[in-house]
């Protein structure tokens, strides 16, 4: 890839199987949104690994366009797009993200 930024996004989401892009990091989240998805995350034991988009323009902005997505945060499993903290919220509410998690091998427990 031409585009650093780009090259940066795919090496995060290939080399770590979930990848949250957010603002803040996970001990200390700058949104409630992006708090959310922490919660989320950590609530059914999820592995993950965290950028905060606010330390970085070139990163915030690229994402808009490596996802055809606007806002923040982004979840990533396995290098696909999951999508906000809206998407999760529903997803984990409705066991389509366990579903998703197992069908990709990532560990975890079932909610409680």
């Amino acid at each position: 890839m031409s585009n650093p930024v780009a090259a940066r996004i795919q090496a995060d989401i290939t080399e770590n199987p979930v990848f949250l892009y957010m603002k803040g990091n996970a001990i200390a989240p700058q949104c409630g949104f992006s708090a959310r998805v922490v919660q989320i995350l950590t609530h059914i034991g999820v592995p993950f690994k965290t950028a905060n988009v606010l330390e970085d323009p070139d990163l915030r902005e690229g994402l808009k366009t490596f996802s055809n997505w606007p806002t923040f945060p982004q979840l990533y499993i396995k290098g696909e797009f999951i999508g906000g903290c809206d998407i999760v919220t529903e997803m984990f509410q409705s066991g389509e993200l366990a579903t998703a998690l197992n069908e990709k091998g990532i560990p975890h427990h079932a909610a409680a």
